[in-house]
């Protein structure tokens, strides 16, 4: 009989450790290992699961996953932190194998992975690439939109779509983070590279799930001249037999047939896709992805097969 790795999720009832369960139905590789719902705030109870785990997911606050991380004395014991509170830790794997060969390889040997923010493996899908083939100078300055469905923001906030009393302005998208704090920075700028945070502009709207991430760029201001299809054919060869990104052709009737980029159409799937389009003069990358799936528990997911030597798709769609 072949191993079954014993599974933790800290704070599984919330929308990623929820969805996280679902991925792991019908899979006989796994045992998972449940807390007592009184008990799910205990530092001891939670201390003696995690540490009788093979591998433990934390789908926590920012404090509370540090905690957990602390109360871990099994060194056998693998973490994956789907939380913001590690992901610019240089101890840590940072959870998107397809950025390298590199990032692949840490995943796979290491005992503590960083599972990327939604709205960051989005952009960092779009610009990792061309600051790694020289496109895209390091103190180019960088704007990004994002606009994702409102499921991303947790309980509370699907509580609140959901509810009966929904505000009126809860039927528009919405504009958040207008200080240029949000908490998905300092990873956008760190893993790739840039020498200053970009501008963000996420917007929520009144739909579920998915994403579309866009990072806007004027050719003039490149470190070499690029026309979209140049840029497309970096973004193909660097995503080169993926599984889970591909780079799609654009301006075709096919992949957008009515010229409109719509959101949530990976919505339960571990995809994402990446587009190039414009002109000589102005280039728009953008990522498609849902942030439920490769924005989070899907990515979650992906990591644990890696690290635990198995086909990556096992489980994922």
């Amino acid at each position: 009989m072949s191993q079954k790795y014993k599974i933790f999720i800290d704070g599984g009832e919330g929308t990623t450790g929820l969805k996280i369960h679902e991925r792991f139905a019908g899979r006989k590789d796994l045992e998972l290992l449940h807390i007592d719902e009184e008990k799910r705030k205990d530092p001891e109870e939670r201390k003696k699961l995690i540490n009788q785990s093979d591998i433990t997911f934390l789908c926590l606050p920012d404090a509370a996953a540090r905690e957990a991380v602390s109360l871990a004395d099994n060194e056998h014991t693998k973490i994956i932190d789907a939380s913001t509170a590690h992901r610019t830790n240089p101890q840590w794997a940072y959870g998107f194998p397809e950025l390298s060969a590199e990032h692949r390889e840490r995943i796979k040997t290491s005992g503590r992975v960083a599972v990327p923010g939604c709205y960051a493996s989005g952009f960092i899908a779009c610009v990792y690439p061309l600051v790694k083939a020289g496109i895209l100078p390091v103190d180019y300055p960088v704007t990004c939109h994002g606009i994702s469905g409102y499921s991303g923001a947790g309980k509370k906030m699907i509580a609140v779509m959901e509810g009966p009393d929904k505000p009126e302005e809860c039927y528009s998208p919405r504009q958040y983070a207008l200080g240029q704090g949000h908490k998905h920075l300092p990873e956008m700028q760190k893993i790739c590279g840039l020498k200053y945070k970009p501008m963000f502009n996420p917007i929520v709207d009144d739909y579920y799930s998915g994403m579309v991430v866009s990072v806007p760029l004027h050719t003039r201001c490149l470190a070499k001249s690029c026309a979209p299809e140049d840029i497309r054919q970096i973004m193909a060869a660097h995503y080169e037999g993926s599984n889970f990104v591909k780079v799609r052709e654009t301006g075709g009737t096919e992949t957008l047939p009515d010229g409109f980029l719509a959101s949530n159409t990976l919505a339960g799937t571990n995809m994402m896709e990446i587009f190039v389009c414009g002109n000589e003069e102005q280039v728009l990358v953008a990522s498609r992805l849902d942030n439920l799936g490769k924005g989070a528990s899907g990515a979650a997911v992906q990591c644990m097969n890696i690290m635990i030597g198995i086909d990556e798709t096992t489980g994922l769609l």
